[in-house]
């Protein structure tokens, strides 16, 4: 198994939670301290963390800073990528002060494009991941709650031709359903763009749904709900991947 594995901890009021398909209103707690599960990810080998400030995405602006600076001071090594809500500069320079190593950006891409490459520019590529929050095909910004006009193939070569290479692709009727991810939208993602590091996100149910994208050529995939209801087997998957790809 190649794929990189990544466990995701979303953000509400500093708390560890899940929605289902964005829905602020079905929520579920997991942990009242995201460090105590970052931590925990760091002891089962992990060495990458998605972390998803969500009421940051409602209020289009970084919320949970304390969280993320707790979590980067319990598990100095981990590498973390965050987002939600980052929608100035002031906010990336906020998150990058507080120990993130990256920042997932996707509304600011869509309704701002050339404010986008300018960040490209300032922080680079590497530090930069576009995120593509996908409905019908179609790119959904502000917290999935708007849908764009964009088609997602249309708005991912428009950032690729720029430099763009790390993107987040979240299936958003998929996202929190555990019903299987969106196999055929990524792998037509990689097939137009076969040299894009892409991170596959939304309806992970099991380990099986796991080795399905590591067999299509998805090279990474982020995983939370099925994690936190004991629906994926972890010493299983470091074991297949024999600890080398481990996020």
């Amino acid at each position: 198994m190649n794929i990189e594995l990544i466990p995701a901890i979303d953000l509400i009021e500093g708390q560890c939670v899940r929605l289902t398909q964005g829905d602020y209103n079905r929520k579920k707690v997991y942990a009242e301290s995201p460090a105590d599960v970052a931590r925990q990810f760091v002891d089962m080998g992990f060495r990458r963390l998605h972390v998803v400030d969500l009421d940051g995405a409602k209020s289009k602006h970084v919320v949970n800073i304390a969280a993320l600076e707790a979590i980067t001071k319990v598990c100095p090594t981990l590498e973390i990528d965050f987002g939600g809500g980052i929608k100035s500069e002031g906010d990336i320079r906020l998150a990058f002060e507080h120990g993130a190593s990256m920042v997932t950006i996707g509304s600011v891409a869509v309704t701002q494009p050339e404010l986008f490459i300018s960040w490209l520019k300032t922080y680079g590529t590497d530090r930069l991941i576009l995120g593509a929050d996908v409905r019908n095909g179609m790119v959904s910004i502000n917290g999935w709650k708007e849908d764009s006009n964009l088609d997602l193939l249309t708005f991912l070569k428009a950032y690729i031709e720029k430099g763009v290479r790390n993107v987040l692709c979240t299936d958003i009727s998929k996202d929190g359903m555990m019903q299987g991810p969106a196999i055929e939208l990524y792998k037509k993602v990689m097939h137009s763009y076969p040299a894009l590091h892409l991170i596959a996100s939304g309806g992970v149910s099991c380990n099986e749904d796991i080795a399905r994208l590591d067999a299509a050529g998805i090279p990474a995939v982020v995983f939370g709900k099925a994690f936190y209801e004991g629906k994926i087997d972890i010493t299983q998957l470091t074991r297949t991947n024999h600890g080398q790809r481990l996020g």
